[in-house]
C-alpha cells in the first residue's frame, strides 16, 4: 500500500532517489551548443523540438522530467563526429513554452517522437532516454517497433511506482500522484525551490550539478511538470515488455554512499525488467540518478558498447 501521508519520503526510502522523477540538466559538464547545430526547420510541434548535430548513423537523445536537452550536450558533442545526433527538447521544461495546461503529457509526446522519426526519414535510429525520457523511449518502442532500431534506458523503470513496492498498481498510485501534483502546483516559489534543493541531493553526487538541477526545474512550467509527473507515476509499461522485439539496454545507478544501495537497486531492476526478452542490464556503481554526470567515463563506455 502507498504511504499517502508522506509519499515523497516513502519514495526516498525505497531507493535513495527522489523517485528519479525530478530530473534536471547537468551543470559544470554542459558546454554551449554546436555552432553548426540547428533546430529541425522541417518539423513543427508544440510538444517538442529537435536539434540536429553531426553526420552518420542516427541517434535520438531524450531528456527527463524538467530537464533540458543540454543534459546530453557532452555526449552529443562526442558522438557528432561519427553519428547524426537528434537532441530532443520537451515542451514545458527548462524554459521551453507549454500550451497544454494540465492535459496529458507522455502519450502525446511519444506520438510526436514517432511523427518526427517518420517525417525526418530516419531509418530505425538508436534511441537513448534518461529517466522519463527512458520511459518515453520504451513506450515508443512498444507502440512503434518499426521505428526504433535499439533502445538505451538510463536509470528508468517500466513502472516508476514500483518504487513504492511490488504490489502497487497504476490505479493505487493515481490518488497519490494527484495529491503530489496538486501540492507541486500550490507551492510558492520559495517552498518549491526548497523542495527541489532537497530532491537534488538524491539525484547526483556533485554539488554544482545539484545547483543546476534546481535552476532548470525553476525555469520549467510547473503545469507541464505536474502533468508529466502524474503521467509517469501512473504509466505501467510492464504488460508490453514480453512482446517487445527491440534490443534494449537498461543502465541503472547504485551508490552505497547515500544513493541507491547496490543490492536493492539490482534486485529492483532485475525484477521489473524480468519479462523483457534479451534485456541487457548494466549496473553503474558510484552514481546516482544522473549517471552521465557522476560516472561519465563508465557511461560513455556503456553508450559506445550500445552503439556498436
Amino acid at each position: 500500500m502507498l504511504n499517502t501521508a508522506h509519499p515523497g519520503r516513502a519514495i526516498l526510502r525505497a531507493l535513495g532517489l527522489a523517485t528519479a522523477l525530478v530530473a534536471a540538466p547537468l551543470a559544470a559538464t554542459v558546454t554551449p551548443g554546436d555552432a553548426h547545430a540547428q533546430v529541425s526547420p522541417t518539423f513543427a510541434s508544440d510538444r517538442l523540438s529537435v536539434e540536429v548535430v553531426g553526420a552518420g548513423p542516427d541517434v535520438i537523445l531524450i531528456p527527463g522530467l524538467a530537464s533540458s536537452r543540454e543534459v546530453w550536450r557532452p555526449l552529443a558533442n562526442r558522438l557528432s563526429g561519427t553519428h547524426r545526433v537528434h537532441l530532443v527538447q520537451l515542451a514545458g521544461f527548462a524554459g521551453e513554452p507549454w500550451t497544454h495546461g494540465d492535459g496529458p503529457f507522455v502519450e502525446p509526446e511519444v506520438a510526436e517522437l514517432a511523427r518526427y522519426i517518420a517525417e525526418a526519414g530516419l531509418e530505425r535510429p538508436a534511441v537513448i532516454g534518461h529517466s522519463m525520457g527512458g520511459l518515453s523511449g520504451l513506450l515508443l518502442a512498444q507502440r512503434r517497433p518499426d521505428l526504433v532500431g535499439r533502445l538505451m534506458i538510463v536509470d528508468a523503470l517500466p513502472f516508476y511506482s514500483a518504487l513504492f513496492g511490488p504490489t502497487v498498481t497504476a490505479e493505487t498510485a493515481r490518488p497519490v500522484a494527484a495529491r503530489m501534483a496538486a501540492a507541486m502546483l500550490a507551492a510558492d516559489d520559495a517552498t518549491y525551490r526548497a523542495q527541489q534543493e532537497q530532491a537534488a541531493q538524491g539525484l547526483a553526487r556533485d554539488p554544482a550539478i545539484r545547483e543546476a538541477m534546481v535552476a532548470w526545474s525553476m525555469a520549467s512550467d510547473r503545469r507541464a511538470v505536474a502533468a508529466a509527473f502524474s503521467d509517469v507515476v501512473t504509466t505501467d509499461a510492464r504488460p508490453g515488455l514480453a512482446a517487445m522485439t527491440t534490443p534494449v539496454t537498461a543502465l541503472y545507478a547504485t551508490d552505497a554512499d547515500g544513493g541507491p544501495p547496490p543490492a536493492m537497486a539490482e534486485a529492483l531492476w532485475t525484477r521489473e525488467y524480468a519479462t523483457l526478452p534479451g534485456v541487457e542490464l548494466v549496473r553503474i556503481d558510484g552514481a546516482r540518478h544522473f549517471i552521465m554526470a557522476d560516472q561519465p567515463a563508465l557511461f560513455g563506455a556503456a553508450v559506445d558498447a550500445f552503439l556498436r
